[in-house]
């Protein structure tokens, strides 16, 4: 199963896909769609638009995850990005691939454990659940690849329980730690 996930933004939007057997997760790409700065939002949308929709056809998943707009600074903050994640929407409809959604606290508690965990955690989880040598950036990347994780943990597709299963004396993952290199120490 090939996901593809969408961290939606009109300054930067994060995209990351994941090929799945449903035991072992691995990378097939991510990274960031910037539209030029200083664009009019009608450009910018239109860029990540065409962006998305190359990057899809490009990489054919079976389906896209995309981050639930649940709030924002303020009233003109939500509606640019309700306006992103609208064009990012499209791209995936015009491929005719089904939608999933997914709350910020949802990809969180799937991916990390709890549902504040910060951004570095979530890195790091990523990294670690795709095998990857370093942890995957920008963030808005990091953040695509634990939505389309998250997908995979919430379709009953779930990895091994070696990756996810916290250990008994430990309530979550919150008690994890990582040394230099990314490998788990357990606190």
């Amino acid at each position: 199963m090939r996901v593809f996930g969408i961290d939606p933004g009109s300054v930067r939007t994060g995209y990351g896909c994941i090929e799945t057997d449903g035991r072992r997760h691995s990378l097939v790409a991510c990274g960031a769609i910037v539209p030029e700065s200083g664009a009019a939002l009608g450009d910018r949308l239109g860029d990540i638009h065409a962006r998305l929709g190359a990057l899809i056809a490009r990489h054919r998943p079976d389906c896209v995850a995309i981050e639930n707009l649940f709030h924002a600074k303020n009233v003109k903050s939500a509606l640019v990005l309700g306006h992103a994640r609208g064009v990012a929407v499209l791209a995936a409809v015009q491929a005719g691939l089904p939608i999933v959604e997914y709350t910020p606290a949802a990809v969180k508690a799937s991916v990390v454990g709890h549902g504040r965990a910060e951004k570095h955690q979530i890195q790091q989880m990523v990294k670690l659940l795709l095998g990857l040598a370093e942890v995957p950036t920008p963030h808005d990347a990091a953040d695509a690849l634990a939505i389309a994780i998250c997908h995979v943990h919430s379709a009953g597709t779930s990895v091994t329980a070696a990756t996810t299963r916290v250990p008994r004396h430990m309530k979550s993952w919150r008690h994890v730690k990582l040394d230099a290199i990314g490998r788990r120490q357990i606190s």
